[in-house]
């Protein structure tokens, strides 16, 4: 069976058959229906649910909370055990908010970033036409970018990467394009294209960045505790909310409902943690960023 379900894996992740599955569909209407699907508290309906989900994903429920789930959606926002993320404590070093894949990373140059190799965004195109984003480009000049991948099966909390505060909220309706790498190398501005929300951010020392959490395929939901709404694609409230929220560094800020992808942006004064590279496999807690 382990076999089986190996083949079947390299079968779905051929590009061509991979994009057409999870691009080439109804992406809005097949997420809201998820969202739906996954508040669903029935155990028959958890069960073969959470069976397909592991023919897609190599789900490991070892360091949660919970093993047993009365709904995916319990499931995909899952906690873990205390003690199963280590926050390296060094103030020197910026963590990961998350369990991720390590995408395109590198130097803001011009207000410019890559999704994928040969494939660019600007900044300012990510953060919209909001008067509150429009200094971002500038401040964040040679500063460091880097891309966050969840994948399904990944814990999917995320966490603050230092002593900071968070002081404001964008939040952009979009598109649920997926955002694996088979999709990043052949939509173009596909970050820019999709739902998002732009979280503007001050370290304890007042240095300013940015995380900006983008949604994708069944994941167009994101709690952020210090915004008392869910922000999906049935949200018709404010894009603009200010907030004032302070967090020590590891404390948890939100979720995605799925899986999807965290932006990281910083400006000059901060290099690549040792080992942070694209394709690599990190935890949240783990050196991102190393404050020079």
């Amino acid at each position: 069976m382990m076999k089986i379900r190996q083949h079947f894996q390299k079968w779905i992740l051929q590009e061509d058959l991979n994009f057409l599955l999870t691009n080439r569909i109804p992406r809005i209407t097949l997420t809201r229906f998820m969202g739906w699907w996954s508040q669903i508290k029935h155990p028959w309906v958890v069960k073969s649910s959470m069976a397909v989900w592991g023919w897609f994903s190599d789900l490991d429920l070892s360091d949660a909370k919970l093993k047993k789930f009365d709904s995916l959606h319990a499931c995909f926002t899952r906690e873990l055990l205390p003690g199963a993320r280590v926050v390296n404590p060094d103030p020197a070093f910026m963590t990961s908010p998350c369990d991720a894949i390590v995408g395109a990373c590198g130097t803001i140059t011009q207000g410019q970033v890559f999704q994928a190799k040969g494939f660019p965004y600007q900044l300012q195109t990510l953060l919209g036409t909001s008067e509150r984003c429009h200094h971002w480009p500038a401040a964040l000049e040679g500063g460091t970018y880097i891309t966050l991948r969840l994948t399904s099966s990944m814990y999917h909390r995320f966490h603050a990467p230092h002593d900071v505060q968070l002081q404001h909220v964008t939040y952009i309706s979009g598109d649920t394009w997926n955002v694996n790498p088979v999709a990043l190398k052949r939509v173009q501005e596909l970050f820019c294209k999709n739902e998002r929300a732009v979280l503007h951010m001050q370290t304890q020392e007042g240095v300013p960045f940015l995380i900006v959490p983008v949604a994708a395929v069944l994941v167009a939901s994101m709690r952020f505790h210090a915004v008392d709404v869910l922000l999906n694609l049935r949200y018709q409230g404010p894009n603009e909310m200010p907030c004032d929220a302070v967090y020590a560094k590891g404390q948890e800020m939100g979720w995605f409902e799925h899986g999807s992808t965290i932006l990281v942006f910083v400006p000059k004064g901060f290099a690549l943690a040792d080992g942070i590279a694209p394709g690599v496999q990190i935890r949240m807690g783990q050196a991102l960023l190393k404050i020079t």
